[in-house]
């Protein structure tokens, strides 16, 4: 009998496609946690995390059926790379409430900066803005730093924040507010652009 648990990704994947079925329940169970985790720290609404979640395993699982999975060695990274398309999909829809018409010919519906792949400028600019970000922030006072980096790298809740710095919501909340605050001075005195 076939031990499961000790083989590689890809010799599930390849079992799989041959019609082992149960590969594939090994593989789902290896990695669901982590990519159901990716997704919802990103989408961050259960629901539609789980939606997206149950898109990265259909489609993983018509491509391999397709004989189209390509072995790399790196099934773990292609499953994360799956569900990173399928969320930019996700963001795609959303923002399409505000649809061009197909028949419009003067509309280049495709020539637009969201549809189109990360360049390198793109990845330095958004490298950039995060350090600057980390730069600025590490200028505030503590307190306020502090709170800050609760709520926005922790997504702890302002009642979680208060009970863990020991002081009300209130005081906790007004913290975040004067973050804020000292944020954009500190941006507009030294004349920072945090956009790409």
């Amino acid at each position: 009998m076939l031990n499961y648990s000790r083989l590689a990704d890809e010799q599930l994947v390849a079992a799989y496609a041959k019609g082992d079925n149960q590969s594939f329940d090994i593989l789902l169970r290896r990695h669901q946690e982590r990519v159901f985790n990716y997704v919802l720290s990103i989408v961050r609404d259960p629901d539609t995390a789980n939606d997206i979640f149950q898109e990265t395993f259909i489609k993983a699982i018509t491509t391999i059926k397709q004989g189209r999975y390509m072995e790399t060695g790196k099934f773990a990274a292609w499953i994360t790379r799956i569900a990173h398309n399928l969320i930019i999909d996700y963001y795609r829809q959303e923002r399409s409430g505000n649809m061009t018409s197909a028949d419009d010919e003067t509309a280049n519906v495709l020539n637009r900066k969201e549809f189109s792949d990360e360049n390198i400028e793109d990845i330095l600019v958004d490298e950039q803005i995060r350090a600057d970000v980390r730069r600025i922030v590490a200028i505030l006072p503590d307190n306020q730093r502090e709170v800050l980096e609760m709520r926005y790298y922790r997504d702890m809740s302002f009642k979680e924040i208060a009970e863990a710095t020991q002081v009300s919501i209130n005081t906790a909340l007004g913290r975040m507010r004067y973050a804020i605050l000292n944020l954009r001075r500190i941006v507009k005195e030294n004349n920072i652009s945090l956009t790409s």
